[in-house]
């Protein structure tokens, strides 16, 4: 028999901006797809029509290639299994829905949200394990289903999941995995607005889009089960099964990497000036041993040696310490010309520029004034020893600043934009709902988020400076306040 050639892929969801995470797995695909003379293709997964946003795939593009992690196939660069956006494949999850109701493997589910969350309560007054769907529609007949259908009825259609034993799966790092059926519901395909469920799409497009290994985090080990029982009910063949283990924080617990204990953010790494050979290298480290204690390498010595047999399962660190030693090492080793050209495009450019004239240009007296009025706009984390003491008012506590702080941060985050008006508006907010007066947020954003007392105008400066770097620093003005000491 012919060996397939190796196909892999990296699916984002375009929701926000794009994750560390997504970098991560995606450096596996490509390493593992370049390994064998295969193909690496993205897929944008993008059904959740309600958060979805072209801004985001633009960037999760962007970032990708800053990475150089570059695809074969995929929505901007076409191929023989498009459309590789999922809201451009509707009729697609449709007609393989009807089949496999045809099949008897799946069935029309015609509960209301009302009657499921009865059905749920129910099922806890009674003491029962099981909180989850109770197959009520499982065993309608199929003529009964499809008048009711015909007859206007919304419907979802749910897939028959076995009802006893266990479902098995084989992961390439794991080995056998085992649940029991009892804990798995008849998973919806196919939604009553006829968008399809994450399970559906993924599986569809990952057997006509010809996947043959399908690597992601662990995260998705719990819906394995249902992807597995979708293959056998169509009666395709199943992809290898590869979950690598998450990224995790630095902190007691190695907790999964959140952005309120490190930055998440690709741009936020572009924009502090981390070398994308560096991040990469510092990705391809957690979780792979290179050998020899080997921890500085190009992604084609990664491709040379790399084997899943050299994955360890132990929750990689993503600690910022070693990222910064690595870029470090990275920036030493290039010339003078080639580190000028990377500052210039970071900063020192005239797009930049032009972004920060207008907010200084009224307090300049000497050009030289140019660089001194304005370091905030270049930095990445700020030093608060000076005037970390104005982030606490009087009558304020520390606790109740680093509250404000993350609060601040959390909706910035929310914010489907960013711009002036909307942090500024955010923080007036915060100030009406706590009863503070305006000075006793406004002094501290403006030392958490540029530094200084004395700036041109806090919210056009924090614009410019951009979200991941705001985010990042009203976080760690919150850090800050909890631990220092204040004056007597």
């Amino acid at each position: 028999m012919t060996e397939k050639t190796v196909r892999t892929r990296i699916a984002p969801s375009p929701t926000g901006d794009p994750h560390v995470g997504t970098a991560y797995i995606a450096l596996f695909n490509y390493v593992f797809a370049k390994k064998h003379g295969g193909q690496f293709l993205l897929r944008i997964e993008d059904t959740d029509q309600t958060r979805s946003r072209s801004d985001s795939e633009l960037a999760i593009m962007e970032s990708l290639n800053w990475l150089g992690l570059s695809w074969d196939e995929g929505p901007d660069k076409g191929g023989p299994y498009g459309p590789y956006r999922q809201s451009e494949r509707q009729s697609i999850y449709k007609e393989q829905a009807e089949i496999l109701l045809e099949k008897g493997e799946a069935y029309r589910c015609f509960c209301t949200p009302e009657i499921l969350a009865a059905d749920r309560e129910a099922e806890l007054k009674s003491g029962s394990r099981r909180t989850g769907y109770n197959r009520r529609c499982r065993n309608i007949d199929a003529q009964t289903s499809a008048k009711r259908a015909a007859d206007g009825e919304p419907f979802t259609i749910r897939l028959k999941m076995a009802v006893d034993g266990d479902s098995v799966f084989t992961d390439r790092l794991r080995g056998e995995i085992r649940r029991p059926n009892e804990e798995l519901d008849d998973q919806v395909l196919l939604k009553s607005d006829g968008f399809p469920t994450y399970h559906l799409a993924n599986v569809v497009d990952d057997h006509l889009m010809k996947i043959t290994h399908v690597i992601r985090a662990e995260e998705w080990i719990p819906s394995t089960p249902k992807h597995v029982r979708l293959y056998e009910a169509f009666g395709w063949e199943k992809p290898e099964f590869i979950h690598m283990p998450l990224l995790r924080n630095p902190d007691k617990n190695k907790s999964k990497i959140s952005k309120r204990k490190n930055p998440v953010s690709l741009k936020f790494y572009k924009e502090t000036g981390i070398l994308p050979e560096a991040l990469v290298n510092f990705l391809g480290l957690m979780g792979f041993s290179f050998g020899n204690d080997v921890e500085k390498f190009t992604v084609e010595q990664m491709i040379e040696v790399f084997s899943f047999d050299n994955v360890s399962l132990g929750g990689p660190v993503f600690d910022l310490e070693k990222l910064t030693w690595l870029n470090g090492l990275y920036i030493r080793d290039l010339g003078p010309e080639e580190l000028l050209d990377r500052v210039m495009g970071l900063y020192l450019n005239r797009e930049y520029f032009q972004k920060i004239v207008p907010l200084v240009h009224e307090r300049m007296r000497y050009l030289s004034d140019f660089i001194d009025s304005a370091p905030f706009f270049y930095n990445g984390d700020l030093d608060y020893s000076a005037e970390g003491n104005l982030m606490v008012p009087k009558g304020r506590t520390q606790v109740e600043m680093a509250s404000m702080f993350e609060e601040g941060a959390e909706k910035i985050d929310a914010l489907e934009s960013f711009s002036a008006s909307l942090v500024e508006e955010i923080f007036r907010t915060i100030s009406e709902q706590k009863e503070w007066k305006i000075k006793e947020i406004f002094m501290p954003v403006r030392i958490a988020c540029l530094g200084r007392k004395a700036s041109p105008p806090l919210f056009e400066c924090i614009e410019v400076i951009g979200r991941e770097r705001i985010r990042r620093r009203l976080r760690k003005a919150a850090e800050y306040v909890r631990t220092m000491k204040m004056p007597a």
